[in-house]
Parts: structure tokens; sequence; C-alpha cells
């Protein structure tokens, strides 16, 4: 069909620089190992920190509430999909998260997307770290707001671009909680403190930190005694929590806002009841089995200390988020399949999700991962870099 020339062109550079790469469906159900190409593989590409996508306790709660509700819901939950297990799931939420209120999105994108570009208005100006998910960029994207960017964790520039907004009705100063692709954590307490200092609305997002940092798996407002002082949480329901969806948890004026203004939620059919329930039962795990952040840690702690004695360059990662940097774009992609021909799923991230010459494999260990697999992946890690010449 004519039209598309020029993005087949773009494809076709792609190929040639070794930085194309095709969908890699797992045969399996996600694990520490899974199935790929018929092989069975270490997984360390995966979101699912605690091993909840198999929870017992999550399947039953889904299969239930597949037999009682059906499979889907029929409607916005502004019109006609809003079931008492919603709105249950919501304060349940709420409370877990020490805040007033709670509201869940379809994904933790379109709750960024929704909150940012319904809240801010050509009189506010939204602060945002240089290094902050696509999501946040996407939604800042969708509003009339000011925008400025702070150094990655520079508490010194951002209190720079605060002295530049004092005309703004309200500023917002948006970080991740934990950064996806470099594994660190942001200056919560500095960040608070500045926001005070200033008068500026703080929002968190804590994708990759529900369910890993915090008690019980609270975040990184909870990590850093700062429950109370953050005006608006955003995390996701699909890595940790092991499900699908996103949510901010807030006060009871915003949530009540984004139900009126937050476009993703108005203009999306809500969660079936099988995500909701499961959802629901994912905080009940949490609360009740936290031997299982404990495992993650100590995965996290065997495999980093792994990577760094074989000469591995790890990078500034404080959590379960490892990268191993490589650089070239072209080399990641050769070491991940190099490493996949070892017996290790671990996909190389390069441009544009990080900028160039930045390319890593971003590894993370998950709470069902053994030992004894954990050092076989160091073991093919190993075997994989030296036939790179990497060490």
């Amino acid at each position: 069909m004519k039209g598309f020339e020029h993005l087949q062109t773009e494809l076709e550079e792609m190929k040639d620089q070794g930085t194309y790469r095709e969908l890699i469906p797992l045969e399996s159900a996600q694990g520490s190992r899974v199935t790929i190409k018929g092989k069975d593989v270490i997984q360390l590409s995966s979101n699912n920190y605690l091993g909840l996508t198999s929870h017992p306790r999550l399947k039953q709660a889904a299969e239930d509430a597949v037999k009682e509700y059906g499979v889907g819901t029929g409607s916005v939950r502004t019109i006609a999909g809003t079931l008492s297990m919603h709105e249950d799931y919501e304060r349940k939420l709420a409370k877990f998260k020490h805040t007033e209120a709670a509201l869940v999105f379809q994904s933790g994108f379109t709750t960024n997307q929704g909150v940012l570009s319904s809240m801010l208005s050509d009189q506010d100006v939204v602060i945002s770290d240089e290094l902050n998910h696509a999501s946040i960029i996407d939604g800042i994207r969708l509003t009339k707001a000011a925008r400025k960017i702070y150094k990655h964790v520079d508490m010194e520039s951002l209190e720079e671009k605060l002295k530049e907004s004092t005309e703004y009705r309200t500023r917002l100063v948006v970080t991740d909680g934990v950064f996806s692709m470099d594994g660190n954590i942001a200056p919560l307490i500095e960040i608070v403190e500045l926001a005070e200092k200033y008068d500026a609305l703080i929002m968190v997002d804590d994708a990759h930190a529900s369910g890993v940092l915090g008690e019980n798996g609270r975040g990184t407002v909870n990590h850093f005694g700062l429950d109370g002082r953050v005006h608006i949480q955003v995390g996701t329901l699909s890595k940790a929590i092991g499900v699908l969806g996103g949510y901010v948890a807030t006060s009871q004026t915003l949530k009540e806002y984004l139900i009126h203004k937050g476009r993703p939620f108005l203009f999306s059919t809500s969660h079936p009841p099988a995500v909701t329930a499961a959802c629901d039962a994912a905080i009940d795990v949490l609360l009740e089995e936290p031997e299982l952040i404990q495992k993650l840690w100590d995965n996290t702690k065997f495999f980093k200390d792994g990577l760094k004695e074989l000469g591995f360059n790890t990078g500034i990662s404080e959590t379960p988020v490892t990268p191993v940097m490589i650089g070239d774009d072209a080399l990641t992609h050769k070491f991940s399949d190099e490493l996949f021909n070892e017996g290790v799923f671990a996909q190389g991230i390069v441009f544009p999700t990080v900028p160039k010459g930045k390319g890593r494999i971003r590894t993370i260990v998950t709470a069902e991962h053994s030992k004894e697999e954990l050092q076989e992946a160091l073991n093919a890690f190993e075997r994989a870099g030296k036939t790179l010449g990497l060490l």
C-alpha cells in the first residue's frame, strides 16, 4: 500500500544500524524461567518483582470474579461501568497508601496523562526531572501549562526552576520515585523540603517502587517517612502488583476532579472484574506475605554483587532495576542475543528509550528467582561478556 514509503525507509535504516528488534512472544506463563522459541531460559526482563502474576491467591480471586461478574463491565466508569468492587478496591488502596482517596485508571501511562493534562492550565507550571518516564513527558505535552526541566536529581537545579516560577498559580514538581532505566531512587526528602519552601505541589510516580520500597511495598513516599507530605502519588498495578492498571493516590478533591475531567478515565471502559479482584488480592499479599519483598532484596544484592565482581558496570542503581551498561546500541543488542544463546533472556535497551551511546542490558531480578538460577545467569553473563570482548 502506498503512503508508507518513508516509514519503511526508516525501518530499513534501523535494521542496517542493528537497532531494529522484533517482538519476542513468550510461550509460557511469566516466571523466573520462561519458554521462548521453544527454549527454556532464565527471565531477567520482566517487571514481575514479587512473582504475583502467578500467585495462587490472585489467580483464585480472578477466577471467582469471572464466575460471579463475567469477563467485562460493558461501560466506562462514569456511565454504567462502576462495580461495587471498583470502589471497594479504591478505598482499600487509599488506606494502604495512607492517603485520603485513590482512583484507578486503565494503565500507569494513562494515569500520568490523565492527572497532568486535567489539573494544569496556562496559569500553572510543571517542573519535571529530565529523566522522568515517557508517560510523564507525554502528560506534560498534553497540558497548556508552562514547563521547566531540572537536571536529573539535581536539587540546585530544581531550586533554580522553583525560583523562576513564582508568578504561576500552581507549581507542580514531578519526579519518578525509582527511575526505570537506571534504578536509582529520587532524593525525595530534599525534593519535599524544597517544594514546601516554595509552596509547590509534589507528584511522585512510584511505578517501580510500588510493592518494592516502603513498609509492605507502599512506595518511596512511605520509604522516606513522608506520608501526608506528598500531594499526588501515581503508580502502576502491572509491575510488582502483577496485574494491570494504574492508580493515583491523593486528596478526595483531586479524585473527584479527575472523575469529571480525567479524559482517560472518562473515555475508557473500566477494568474487568478479574483484574480488579486480582489487584485487591495483591494488597492482601503485600500485607500478609512481607517475606516476598525481603527475598526480592536478598536476590537483588546477590545479583548486583555478582555482576560487579565480574567487572560489569551497573551504573547508579540502588534497586532491583540493575542496568549492565554497554554503550553502543548495536553491541548492546548483540550482547542480549548472546545471553539468550547462553540461556538468559535479558533485553537490550537503546535509543530512543535511553540516550544514544548509553545502551544497556536492563535486568530485574524477582522474588521468584532462586540463588541457583541467579548464579546460572551470572555464569552466562561472564561467558557472553568474554565472547564479545566486554570482559
